[in-house]
């Protein structure tokens, strides 16, 4: 099975047109329709992806109380 990709940017209400498809008469065929305007969740996410971390005094050793567990 072979996949052909169209993009295209609507203009009128609601209305898509296609010509010259590479179909013949009578050929069934299946359209999916995927937007591509959808926030991309992903990056909303993890807001902080690819941002460089700064460790302040990463050898310190932590006091007991500090320690989220013992609480």
């Amino acid at each position: 099975m072979r996949v052909y990709a169209y993009e295209h940017t609507m203009k009128e209400n609601g209305m898509l047109t296609l010509k010259n498809l590479p179909f013949n008469t009578g050929e069934k065929i299946e359209v999916i329709i995927i937007p591509h305007s959808k926030p991309n969740l992903e990056e909303k996410r993890y807001p902080f992806w690819g941002k460089p971390i700064t460790y302040l005094n990463p050898t310190d050793p932590v006091a007991e109380e500090d320690w989220e567990i013992y609480k």
